[in-house]
């Protein structure tokens, strides 16, 4: 039921940019993204539903065709299979929410 961010072993996605994996149940799973300025979440899509609040820093996300530029306590919403993709503008983290949970994520732990 509790879970403490220093006692979780980041994952390394791609470069500059790595995942905790906070808290997650069937239907709903929370990680912490640390981004290093200029590193790139990949564009890709998936089937589950996506929040993702700006806790640190910028960021310049590309959603389908529209690509805007957050900040600090933004959020964003990514809809089922919809192409997204991020850019790290100035070095920060991203909370990300998922629902169900991202089981493949947990193969890389």
């Amino acid at each position: 039921m509790f879970v403490y961010n220093q006692e979780i072993q980041e994952t390394p996605c791609e470069p500059g940019v790595t995942r905790k994996i906070l808290c997650y149940s069937e239907e709903l799973m929370m990680c912490e993204i640390t981004f290093e300025k200029g590193a790139k979440g990949n564009f890709h899509s998936h089937t589950h539903l996506q929040i993702t609040y700006i806790a640190e820093g910028s960021f310049s996300f590309t959603i389908g065709d529209e690509t805007k530029i957050v900040n600090k306590g933004d959020s964003v919403y990514m809809p089922s299979d919809i192409t997204h993709g991020v850019t790290c503008l100035e070095a920060g983290k991203l909370v990300d929410v998922f629902s169900p949970m991202r089981k493949d994520f947990l193969k890389t732990e």
